[in-house]
């Protein structure tokens, strides 16, 4: 039942740390180019910016958990050595494309949404928003955004 957890963990606070920096850097530099002026577009480039990056990371965690949990390796240490041996490098990338292509669609429709909402509520209550109501905006904004792309899931 939790074979594969030790890879899935390790790889998850790179992939979010890769995903969101990426993001805030790129929204700066399009909103700059933009005369600073801010459009949910430019959200959403930054979120698909921010979604190459981060499967960087995603996607060798993936390839290393799913081979785990399908019973192909019985440790961590196997599945990076024989995918490495066997595949090099790119063994570890399969896949790569698909991934980043299912992965835009969600943030590209999630980040602009959880923008607008923080924003919205920022100036309701006349102050920045805080933590859990910037959680709160994004666990709405990806409620919403998933049941937009379910059908891609399924597709």
């Amino acid at each position: 039942m939790y074979r594969g957890i030790f890879s899935a963990a390790l790889g998850s606070a790179p992939g979010a740390a890769f995903f969101f920096s990426t993001y805030e850097t790129m929204k700066k530099v399009i909103k700059s180019t933009a005369g600073d002026k801010e459009h949910w577009t430019q959200h959403s480039a930054a979120s698909a910016c921010g979604e190459v990056a981060a499967c960087l990371v995603r996607v060798p965690t993936a390839v290393v958990t799913q081979n785990m949990q399908v019973g192909h390796y019985n440790s961590f240490s196997e599945a990076v050595t024989t995918t490495l041996k066997h595949s090099g490098v790119r063994g570890f990338y399969a896949g790569y494309g698909t991934t980043v292509f299912r992965e835009i669609p969600f943030a590209f429709i999630q980040f602009p949404i959880y923008e607008a909402f923080k924003k919205h509520w920022a100036a309701w209550q006349g102050s920045e928003t805080t933590p859990l109501q910037g959680a709160l905006c994004g666990s709405v904004a990806g409620a919403i955004a998933g049941g937009l792309t379910t059908p891609l899931d399924v597709a």
